[in-house]
């Protein structure tokens, strides 16, 4: 019995199958858009922040520096509130601290209108 040869015919699929692929035209995905042209100024820079620590012994330190009384306190949180952009003040106590010491601290801020205000040290209150 004799076998059929498929050499051929194998070689002239491969010559349809490319003459197909050159053949079918590609399909391009373009879609027109007209994109927003912004005319907003770039964003500004991060403002100053400014850390308030206040220790067990209840003494308030500005950026580490401690301060001497409630006066010193009131004098720098005058000069940041004149500062533009208004900086952020990020206040951290200490647990032993009193509370009369921050509560002195959120008051004078209050009372220089310096309403960018984060507490820190908080985070073991959350779930």
């Amino acid at each position: 019995m004799m076998d059929i040869n498929t050499t051929p015919l194998i070689d002239v699929m491969l010559v349809l199958l490319i003459m197909l692929i050159i053949t079918i035209p590609a399909q391009l995905h373009a879609v027109n858009l007209d994109m927003p042209v912004t005319s907003a100024a770039p964003p500004p820079s991060p403002p100053q922040v400014i850390r308030i620590d206040i220790d067990a012994n209840s003494v308030i330190s500005w950026n580490g520096q401690a301060l001497a009384d409630r006066a010193a306190l009131q004098a720098q949180l005058a000069q940041a509130a004149l500062q533009q952009p208004q900086p952020e003040l990020h206040i951290r106590s200490h647990p032993q601290a009193k509370y009369e010491a921050a509560a002195a601290v959120l008051a004078g801020a209050q009372r220089q209108d310096l309403n960018k205000l984060g507490i820190l040290g908080t985070e073991k209150f959350s779930n």
